[in-house]
């Protein structure tokens, strides 16, 4: 006679209070009905592992459950009790076979890797990552690559001494590349180049024989950019008409007022219920008005995003409190 599986109901608390524990497994199978769950196993006499837990976790044969005021309870310990505390007692090297487990690596075992600016959102450089690689990046937190050409793993820097310092790691949608988001010790590049990519396109259109030097920026590096430019050309006469931003660089009384100006047209828009694209508008004036401000002084913008990104972890008040100190 074929033994039929029988369902185990069992009371749990709301699932969402658990989110490292997920629902969608296939063995054993679990199914959301109202707030409880039921377990089927092909065996009443076999003891069951739940998979997508890093380490196999028991849940206990009938002869460890008792049957309370016609809810299925454990003797032992509560089920989602368990199970979150198997998760937390799981060590870190568990967990991230668990996720190298989940990395959907081609043929020769290989992923696209991309090491990204953390602070200006640059694409520094683009190898490939072998589940040794990857294991090592998360435990170094130095940006780690497989060399196809080598047969070997190269981490970032061990020649140069230009590491990229890595505070997290992203895996895309379908899995199958990989992102180190981190901070750069120098330049990227073997060539002395901020990142690998500094060739555009439309400049090897036009003329294939010359090689343009011209790092890929976003909108506000580009700006910086530029800003700089016309800062190192106020050193050199020119017949002309001097552009805005060279008259604000040689006119610092001028150049306050106009950030002044354009903080207080920025509160305006919000104190007179101005449209969503005069505030955008005003904003862009006030950015662009205290970058020339920042390049006047010598400082980066990347330095500023760093000083945003160290305040993520601090509230307000502290931060401004250990200012003052």
């Amino acid at each position: 006679m074929t033994h039929k599986p029988k369902p185990i109901w069992f009371s749990v608390p709301n699932p969402s209070s658990f989110p490292n524990f997920p629902l969608h497994s296939s063995a054993p199978l679990l199914r959301r009905r109202r707030r409880k769950f039921r377990l089927v196993e092909s065996d009443p006499k076999m003891s069951i592992s739940y998979s997508p837990c890093f380490q196999p976790l028991k849940v206990f044969s009938r002869s460890n459950l008792v049957r309370s005021t016609g809810a299925l309870t454990l003797k032992r310990c509560n089920v989602v009790t368990c199970m979150k505390k198997s998760y937390e007692d799981t060590s870190l090297e568990a967990k991230v076979d668990f996720l190298l487990d989940h990395v959907k690596w081609d043929d020769k075992g290989l992923a696209v890797a991309i090491a990204q600016n953390v602070d200006t959102g640059a694409v520094l450089m683009q190898g490939f990552a072998n589940r040794e690689a990857l294991s090592t990046t998360i435990s170094s937190h130095k940006a780690t690559f497989y060399s196809r050409s080598r047969s070997s793993l190269w981490t970032k820097g061990e020649t140069s001494n230009n590491f990229i310092n890595v505070f997290d790691v992203f895996l895309d949608c379908d899995r199958d590349s990989i992102i180190y988001l981190g901070k750069p010790d120098g330049p990227t590049c073997h060539t002395g180049s901020e990142t690998c990519y500094y060739t555009p396109v439309d400049e090897l259109l036009k003329n294939p024989e010359v090689e343009k030097n011209e790092l890929a920026l976003t909108t506000l590096y580009a700006l910086e950019s530029t800003i700089n430019q016309r800062k190192a050309e106020t050193s050199s006469s020119s017949n002309g008409k001097p552009s805005w931003t060279k008259r604000l660089l040689l006119d610092d009384k001028l150049l306050c007022s106009k950030i002044r100006e354009e903080a207080d047209e920025l509160c305006r828009t919000l104190e007179q219920n101005e449209a969503n694209g005069r505030t955008a508008s005003e904003m862009a004036d006030v950015l662009y008005h205290a970058m020339v401000l920042l390049s006047l002084r010598g400082v980066q913008l990347e330095e500023v995003m760093q000083v945003l990104r160290q305040r993520f972890s601090k509230s307000g008040i502290e931060e401004k409190n250990s200012r003052k100190s």
